[in-house]
C-alpha cells in the first residue's frame, strides 16, 4: 500500500474499508473491501483514510432500502451496537430508510432511498458543511459549523442493521458516477493506468482496421467490423486483461468490441474465461448512462430548443396539443419535436451495436471449436440472475437497475430477432405468441432458485403432487431427491421468502393428525409446512397411468449440456413432461424459452422498479412548468410600485426557466432510452408473453401451482408500468391488440385472486389489488365486462363470499366501484368538501370519475336472490364488520378528541389519524355496500317469507340508527374531531356517512314495496331517536350538518355541498322519512352527559353491565347481540350473564 501524501487527506492508497481495527459489530467485507453487508443488529464501520482539509467526495451504492446511516465520522467516535454513525458528538449521517439526518439528534432530510440508488457523501472542511446528494441530485446542506480545526479528521463510515448491504466507491473506479464539481474523490483515480489502456485500445483499432497488400507493399485500411482473425490469436491475453480492468470503457470501442467477438475463437475464449468475460461485466455495453448535466451528452447542440407544457386541464393535466397554443408555442414545441428525433436517432445507433454484440454471443452454430455460444452465454446468464436474484449475493456483485433496464430491453431485441430466425427455417411460431411452456417450471432443467412458487415450496409440491406429475406429464421425481427434501427443507433461512403463509391453514389444519412434537411452538416452519400440505392434498388426483415415465432430477446450471437444453431424439430437452393439456408444437431453439424466461425474472428484479422511478424527471417538468406559469401571472399583476416584489418574482422566474431548460433536455434523453415506443413495445411483448404463459399453465389443472409467482407480478407490474409510466408520450390505446390483451389479463385477475391452487398470502393481495385498480377504469371496466360469463358469475361468487377468515377490504372496495355512479348523492369523484383542495395524485384509482357496471349489478343481484344461505352469510358479515369499523371510528375519535383537549401537550400521532380515517372510510364504503344490496335485491331485507330477512332487517336498522345518533347529535363528538380540521382527517365529514344511509333508508321507505313493515321495524328499535330524521331532513334545531330540498346547509362546510338534494328521490324521501316520527313519542328523559350514554348505539342510558368483564351497555344492544353472538363488544370475552346497572350518586 502506498501513503498517500496529497494536502488535506492521510491514510493508504487505495482506501477500502478498515476491517482490522475500524469497525464495530459482526459484518461481512467483500474481497475487494468495498462492499458490506451487516450481520448484527446495527454494525458500523469506517474506511482507512481520513481528511481534514479541502473538499471530498466519496459514492455509496445501496444494494438494500433497510435501516442504513451513512456520512462521517472522527477518530473519537466509539460505536455499539445500540449506537452509530450520527448517534456521537463528532458524527455526522443520512438515514435514507427514515428520511432523516443524524447527530446526536434527529431532523427530517432529504429523500426516501431505495434498492440501486447512489449516495454521494460530500464534506467541505473549508466551510465546516457537510452535504448529501441522492442519484446526483444535491439533497440540501445537511450539517453546517462541523467542528475542524488541528487534530480533527472525518472518515467515510456507514453503520448498518442486520442484513442489509452497500458498495463503496471512494474512486478507485475509472470514474465516478455523479462527480460533484469542487470536490475530489477520497482516491485518486488511475490515471496512468487509463492513458495506457486508451492508447493500447487505439493500437488494437489501428491493428484491425489495417492490412498489408503484399504485391504493392503498401498498407491498406478496411473497416474493423469486418475483422477475422486466423490461427490462434496471440492477442487474446492482451484484450483478456482489457475486459477485465477496463470493461466500462469498451461502450466506446463498441465496434471494436463487436470486430472481436466476430471471431469464433475469441468469442469463447472471452465467454468461457470466468475472469475476463462474466456477465456482471458485459452487461455494462448495453447500458446507456442517463446524463445529469446536459452539457456532457451535448444535448445542448443536439436541442437547441427547449419546451414544456404550458396549458393544462381542469384535473392539472398536461394537455398535449392545446387549442389556444400561440403560433411562437408551437413552433418552439416543434423545434424541441424534431431535436428528440435527432437525439434518438443518435442513441439508435448505439443500440443497434449492442443488439449485435448480443446476437454474436446469441451465436448456436459454432460448434466447430466446442459447445456452441448461445449455451455458454445461457449458462452465465442464469448465474448472473441467481446472482440478483438472492439477497445473500455480495452486494458488489448486483448489477444496478439501470443497466438492468438497458439490458433487458437489448435482449428482447436480440432474442426475439433469433426467434423469427429459428421460426422461418423451421416453421415453429412467431415470437409475437411466444410463451414458456409450464414443464419447464417442474421438469428440473431450468433452476428457479429459492424463487417462490404459487402453491407454495417446491419440495411440498413435488411430494403432494407427484402422482399428478405422473399422471399427467408421465414425469416421476427422483425418490433420492425426495428423500433429500425432507424436513431439512424447512430450515431455510425465513430471509429468503422460501416460506410461505398458508391459505386455508386454519380450515384445514385441523383435519391433520398431527404427531405430539409438531405442536411446539418453535416448529413453527414445521407447522406451516403441514398446513401448505393440507391445501395441496385437497387437489384431486389423477390415477396413474401406462405411459412409459421418466424420471428426473434438478439440474445445477453447470451441470446442464446442450443436449438437456434442445434436447435430441426421443428427447425433449427444456420441454420435457409434456401435459397431456399443453398443444405439441414446434419449438427450433429451446435455449430461447429460458432466455425469455431470464428475461421475465429481471424484470421482476428491479426493472420496474427502476421504470417507475425514472418518472420523476417528467413529474419534476410538470412541477416546475406550473411554478413558472403561476409565477408568470402573478408578475402580470404586481403593481408596478412594488418594484422589491417585482424584483424577487423576476428571480424565480429566471431559476425555474433556467430548470425547467436543463429538464427538458434531460427529459427528451428520458424519453428516447427508457420510455420510447419502441421500449414501450418491449413491455408489452413482455406482459403478452406472462398472460399466454399463465393460461397454458393454468390449463394444466393442478400442476398450475409449480408456476413461479414471478410470471403473475410482471403480468400486473408490466400493466401497470404501461398505462402509468409511458404516457402521455405513448398511449396505450395504439397498442395492437390491446383490447384483447386487456380483456386476457381481466379473465386472470377474475380467475385467480380466489384461486384455491395459489397458497402465498401477499400474491393473493397483489392480485386483489389488481383486480380493485382494474374495475376503477372505464376501459379496464369493460375489459372484465368482455370475459365469458361463467368467469364473470363465479368472480362475483368470490367476492359474495363471507368477509370473515379472509382480507375483505379490497373486496368491498370492488363491490363499491361497481357501484358508484349509481348510489343515492354518490356520482361524485372527490368528495364535496374536499373540491377546493388539491389531490396529492389525481392518477390514484380512488380519484377516477364513477363508471358502474350494470352487467355486474345485474350478476350480483342474481346470485343473492336465487342463493339464499349465500346471501344471508354475505350480510351478516357485512352488518359484522360495519359494527367493527363505526365501533374502531368512534372509539379513535375519543382517544383523539382528549389528546386535542390536553392543555400540556396538543399532540395526536399521525398513524393513529390514519387508522382513524381508515375506519370511517371503511364504514362508508359497507354503508354502500349495503345500499346496493337493498336496492338490487331488496326482498333479501324486506320479503319475510325468507329465512333470515327478519333479522337481517333489524340488523340493518339498529346499525342504521347507531351511526345516525352517533354522526347527527348536536354539538357531539363527531362535530367536534370535524370542527378541529386535522390533517389526514379530511375524508372525515357529515356528508359521505349521511348520504350513504339515507341512500339506503329511501330504498327502504320510499322505493321498497313493503314500506309500512320497514318503517314499523325502524321505529321499533330501540335505538331510535327522532331528532337524527330531523337533522336528516334539516329540521333541526342546528342544521349545520343537514341538507333538505333547498341543498345542503351551512356555510363551514362540515357537510359540503352537492347539488343532489334537489333531486327527485331526495324530494320523495323527505315526507317518507319526515313520517316516520309520526308514531314516534317524545323521549321522556334524557342522560345528563355523553359519558352516560350506550357506548354501543349512543341512544338510550347505560342500563346493563357484562359479566365477567364489567363492560357496560343499554339493555337494547345487549340483547340484540346476544342473539348472535356471545363475546363481548369491546373485549370479546365469553360474556357468562348480564345485570342491571344504575349509575351510583355522586
Amino acid at each position: 500500500q502506498l501513503v498517500d501524501q496529497t494536502e488535506g487527506r492521510l491514510g493508504p492508497q487505495p482506501v477500502v474499508l478498515d476491517h482490522t481495527s475500524g469497525f464495530e459489530g459482526l459484518l461481512f467485507v467483500d474481497d475487494d473491501l468495498l462492499g458490506v453487508i451487516g450481520h448484527s443488529n446495527f454494525s458500523s464501520i469506517r474506511a482507512t483514510t481520513c481528511v481534514y482539509k479541502g473538499k471530498w467526495a466519496y459514492e455509496v451504492l445501496i444494494s438494500s432500502q433497510g435501516l442504513m446511516q451513512i456520512g462521517w465520522c472522527t477518530l473519537s467516535c466509539r460505536f455499539n451496537q445500540e449506537e452509530g454513525v450520527g448517534d456521537t458528538p463528532d458524527s455526522y449521517a443520512y438515514d435514507g430508510n427514515r428520511v432523516r439526518k443524524w447527530n446526536v439528534t434527529t431532523t427530517n432530510y432529504g429523500k426516501s432511498w431505495a434498492a440501486g440508488d447512489i449516495v454521494s457523501c460530500l464534506i467541505d472542511l473549508d466551510e465546516g458543511t457537510i452535504t448529501f446528494c441522492l442519484n446526483g441530485q444535491s439533497l440540501g446542506t445537511a450539517f453546517t459549523s462541523i467542528k475542524t480545526g488541528p487534530g480533527v479528521a472525518y472518515f467515510p463510515a456507514i453503520s448498518l442493521s442486520f442484513k442489509e448491504s452497500v458498495a463503496f466507491n471512494f474512486g478507485s473506479r475509472p470514474c465516478s458516477t455523479y462527480p460533484v464539481e469542487g470536490y475530489l474523490p477520497l482516491q485518486n483515480p488511475p490515471a496512468a493506468d487509463l492513458m495506457k489502456a486508451h492508447r493500447l485500445l487505439g493500437y488494437i483499432r489501428n491493428i484491425l482496421s489495417t492490412s498489408i497488400d503484399i504485391q504493392e507493399e503498401r498498407l491498406l485500411e478496411r473497416d474493423c467490423a469486418l475483422w477475422k482473425l486466423h490461427g490462434e490469436p496471440t492477442v487474446l491475453i492482451t484484450l483478456a486483461h482489457i475486459f477485465n480492468h477496463f470493461a466500462p470503457l469498451m461502450i466506446h470501442y463498441l465496434r471494436l468490441t463487436t470486430a472481436i467477438l466476430r471471431h469464433e475463437k475469441s468469442r469463447k475464449y472471452l465467454l468461457n474465461n470466468e475472469l475476463t468475460f462474466d456477465v456482471l461485466r458485459s452487461v455494462v455495453f448495453f447500458y446507456i448512462k442517463t446524463p445529469l448535466r446536459v452539457k456532457e451528452a451535448g444535448l445542448e447542440e443536439l436541442i437547441p430548443t427547449t419546451w414544456w407544457p404550458t396549458h393544462f386541464d381542469k384535473e392539472g393535466k398536461d394537455e398535449r396539443e392545446p387549442k389556444d397554443e400561440s403560433a411562437d408555442e408551437r413552433l418552439r414545441r416543434r423545434a424541441y419535436e424534431r431535436g428528440c428525433q435527432r437525439l434518438k436517432k443518435r442513441i439508435e445507433v448505439v443500440e443497434e451495436l449492442q443488439v449485435q454484440i448480443l446476437r454474436l454471443l446469441l451465436n448456436n452454430k459454432d460448434k466447430t471449436t466446442g459447445e456452441a455460444s448461445r449455451y455458454i452465454f445461457l449458462n452465465k446468464f442464469r448465474k448472473f440472475l441467481q446472482e440478483n436474484a438472492s439477497n445473500r449475493g455480495h452486494p458488489t456483485a448486483l448489477c444496478p437497475p439501470e443497466y438492468m433496464v438497458c439490458f433487458l430491453h437489448r435482449l428482447i431485441t436480440a432474442v426475439r430477432s433469433c426467434w423469427e430466425e429459428s421460426s422461418r427455417k423451421t416453421g415453429g411460431f412467431s415470437s409475437e405468441d411466444a410463451y414458456v411452456p409450464p414443464q419447464l417450471f417442474y421438469n428440473g432443467k431450468v433452476d428457479y432458485f429459492d424463487l417462490q412458487r404459487l402453491g407454495g415450496l417446491l419440495s411440498h409440491l413435488k411430494k403432494t403432487l407427484k402422482d399428478d406429475l405422473a399422471g399427467k406429464a408421465n414425469i416421476i421425481i427422483d425418490p433420492a431427491e425426495i428423500q433429500a427434501t425432507s424436513m431439512d427443507d424447512l430450515d431455510e433461512d425465513e430471509e429468503s421468502g422460501a416460506a410461505q403463509r398458508p391459505f386455508g391453514a386454519a380450515a384445514m389444519g385441523g383435519a391433520l393428525a398431527r404427531p405430539s412434537w409438531l405442536s411446539s411452538p418453535t416448529l413453527g416452519r414445521a407447522n406451516r409446512f403441514l398446513s401448505t400440505a393440507a391445501v395441496s392434498l385437497m387437489t384431486p388426483r389423477r390415477p396413474l397411468t401406462q405411459p412409459e415415465k421418466v424420471k428426473v432430477r434438478t439440474l445445477a446450471v453447470e451441470q446442464r449440456t446442450e443436449e438437456d437444453i434442445e434436447g435430441s431424439h426421443g428427447n425433449d430437452g427444456l420441454l420435457l413432461g409434456r401435459p397431456l393439456e399443453e398443444p405439441d408444437q414446434v419449438v427450433a431453439d429451446k435455449s430461447l424459452l429460458e432466455i425469455v424466461d431470464g428475461i421475465v425474472m429481471m424484470y421482476n428484479l428491479s426493472v420496474h422498479q427502476q421504470l417507475g422511478k425514472m418518472v420523476v424527471v417528467s413529474d419534476d417538468v410538470h412541477e416546475y412548468a406550473v411554478a413558472l406559469k403561476d409565477t408568470e401571472e402573478k408578475i402580470a399583476r404586481c403593481p408596478a410600485r412594488r418594484a422589491d416584489i417585482l424584483d424577487e418574482l423576476q428571480k424565480s422566474q429566471k431559476v425555474f426557466a433556467e430548470k425547467l431548460n436543463h429538464l427538458s433536455r434531460r427529459l427528451a434523453w428520458i424519453n428516447a432510452t427508457i420510455y420510447s415506443k419502441e421500449k414501450m413495445m418491449d413491455v408489452y411483448w413482455l406482459l403478452c408473453v406472462c398472460i399466454r404463459t399463465i393460461e397454458h399453465a393454468d390449463n394444466t389443472g393442478s400442476l398450475f401451482a409449480f408456476a413461479p409467482e414471478l410470471y403473475l407480478n410482471v403480468a400486473m407490474n408490466a400493466y401497470s408500468a404501461l398505462k402509468n409510466y409511458f404516457s402521455p408520450a405513448n398511449s396505450m390505446e395504439e397498442l395492437p391488440g390491446y383490447e384483447e390483451t386487456l380483456t386476457q389479463l381481466a379473465a386472470i385477475l377474475a380467475k385467480h385472486f380466489a384461486d384455491p391452487r395459489i397458497v402465498g398470502t401477499d400474491i393473493k393481495d397483489s392480485l386483489m389489488q389488481a383486480l380493485a385498480s382494474y374495475v376503477c377504469y372505464p376501459q379496464s371496466l369493460r375489459a372484465v365486462e368482455r370475459i365469458p360469463e361463467e368467469q364473470r358469475v363465479a368472480m362475483m361468487r368470490n367476492l359474495l363470499a363471507p368477509y370473515e377468515q379472509r382480507p375483505w377490504a379490497q373486496t368491498n372496495w370492488i363491490l363499491v366501484r361497481l357501484w358508484r355512479g349509481c348510489g343515492f348523492g354518490y356520482r361524485y369523484t372527490r368528495l364535496p368538501h374536499l373540491l377546493k383542495t388539491k389531490p396529492e395524485d389525481a392518477n390514484l384509482p380512488s380519484l377516477q370519475k364513477p363508471c358502474p357496471s350494470l352487467l355486474l349489478q345485474r350478476h350480483m343481484a342474481e346470485l343473492l336472490s336465487l342463493d339464499k344461505d349465500m346471501a344471508a352469510s354475505f350480510l351478516n358479515s357485512v352488518l359484522n364488520q360495519l359494527n367493527w369499523a363505526f365501533s374502531e371510528f368512534i372509539g379513535m375519535i375519543q382517544e383523539i378528541q382528549q389528546a386535542a383537549e390536553r392543555p400540556e401537550r396538543n399532540f395526536v400521532d399521525t398513524r393513529q389519524l390514519k387508522v382513524c380515517a381508515t375506519c370511517f372510510d371503511l364504514s362508508v364504503s359497507l354503508l354502500r355496500v349495503l345500499e346496493m344490496t337493498v336496492t338490487l335485491v331488496p326482498e333479501i331485507f324486506l320479503d319475510w317469507s325468507r329465512p333470515s330477512a327478519e333479522l337481517l332487517l333489524r340488523r340493518l336498522a339498529q346499525l342504521l340508527n347507531q351511526v345516525l345518533n352517533r354522526v347527527t347529535a348536536e354539538k357531539n363528538l363527531f362535530d367536534r374531531v370535524v370542527n378541529l380540521r386535522l390533517p389526514g382527517l379530511e375524508s372525515v365529514d357529515h356528508y359521505p356517512i349521511l348520504v350513504a344511509v339515507t341512500g339506503i333508508l329511501v330504498r327502504i321507505l320510499v322505493d321498497g314495496d313493503r314500506v309500512s313493515r320497514a318503517s314499523s321495524v325502524l321505529l321499533s328499535d330501540p335505538c331510535f331517536q327522532l331528532h337524527s330524521i330531523q337533522h336528516l331532513l334539516g329540521e333541526a334545531g342546528d342544521s349545520s350538518g343537514s341538507f333538505g330540498p333547498s341543498g345542503p346547509s351551512g356555510s363551514s362546510g362540515s357537510s359540503g355541498s352537492s347539488g343532489f338534494s334537489g333531486s327527485s328521490a331526495a324530494i320523495a324521501a323527505r315526507p317518507a322519512v319526515g313520517s316516520l316520527g309520526s308514531s314516534v313519542a317524545p323521549p321522556i328523559s334524557t342522560p345528563t352527559s355523553e359519558e352516560d350514554l350506550c357506548p354501543i348505539c349512543y341512544a338510550h342510558s347505560i342500563s346493563a353491565i357484562f359479566k365477567p368483564c364489567s363492560h357496560k351497555s343499554c339493555k337494547a344492544c345487549i340483547n340484540q347481540h346476544l342473539m348472535n353472538n356471545k363475546d363481548c363488544f369491546f373485549c370479546k370475552a365469553t360474556i357468562t350473564g348480564v345485570e342491571d346497572y344504575s349509575k351510583p350518586t355522586s
